[in-house]
């Protein structure tokens, strides 16, 4: 009885958070984590934060291990291993979460793509004496969900992969960017990514492009249109190189680069 007494002695006070035991933890890879904040959203604990741009493990106690988070990282870089770590509380992840909650705290995580800001409204033009804008969209449908991959207009075409928010954001898309080419649009973030690829490399297989260019925004979310056009790419089997281009919020392109992704046949399958 002593020693069972001395042992509840031990113990006595100490929360689960304390311990350290051998249990299932989440991993987050800070260099493939692209800050959407997909998995914030998704942990019920309130256990990853953005932070610095980055998902982040605020405290092993809060964190079950089950990972149900993992699904939701577009970009893979979440893992669950199994290692020593400090144990989950379920008192203290309540007790977290009502902090969060507290009216007057501010929000501990807003995804960038969807932080409210104001910009200004574009540049000045007199209006009296500028000619209406000519459309250049050469086909429809152009939702990425809706267009046929046999439709003639991907026929030998230089398409677009456009993030539906650019058009909107750049003044002179039209003259720039869709003159005397074929478009496919769609959120990265809102619609579902794996359909966007199959569907891409359907139309990559079903016809002989003559160029792809993607251009997508600033924000870490927007950017998962380049990751559709690397997966259909390479599940389609086709050598096709492309343009990448970065907007900002105000229209401008500020990054440009070229990208080759590589067949998934010579990836080792």
């Amino acid at each position: 009885m002593a020693c069972r007494n001395a042992g509840k002695e031990k113990w006595a006070g100490r929360s689960i958070g304390s311990l350290v035991l051998m249990r299932n933890i989440v991993i987050i890879d800070k260099d493939r984590c692209d800050g959407c904040g997909q998995c914030v959203e998704a942990c019920a604990e309130g256990a990853i934060e953005l932070i610095d741009g980055k998902a982040k493990l605020v405290s092993e106690i809060y964190c079950d291990g089950l990972g149900a988070c993992i699904g939701h990282c577009p970009r893979d870089a979440i893992t669950v291993e199994r290692r020593q770590a400090a144990g989950f509380d379920q008192e203290a992840v309540k007790a977290h979460l009502a902090g969060k909650k507290t009216p007057r705290e501010k929000p501990g995580f807003v995804c960038p793509g969807m932080a409210a800001r104001s910009l200004g409204g574009g540049t000045k033009r007199d209006e009296t004496k500028a000619a209406p804008a000519v459309s250049r969209l050469g086909h429809w449908p152009v939702q990425l969900k809706l267009v046929p991959p046999q439709a003639p207009f991907f026929a030998g075409a230089d398409l677009l992969l456009v993030a539906d928010c650019v058009p909107f954001a750049m003044g002179d898309f039209h003259e720039r960017f869709l003159k005397d080419r074929s478009v496919a649009v769609g959120c990265p973030k809102l619609d579902d990514s794996q359909f966007y690829v199959e569907k891409l490399a359907e139309i990559l297989k079903s016809n002989k492009l003559g160029s792809l260019a993607v251009i997508h925004m600033e924000v870490p979310c927007c950017s998962g249109l380049t990751r559709i056009a690397e997966g259909a790419v390479a599940l389609s089997g086709a050598e096709m190189p492309f343009e990448d281009i970065t907007v900002d919020l105000r229209g401008n392109v500020i990054k440009t680069q070229k990208i080759r992704p590589l067949p998934r046949t010579a990836q080792g399958g």
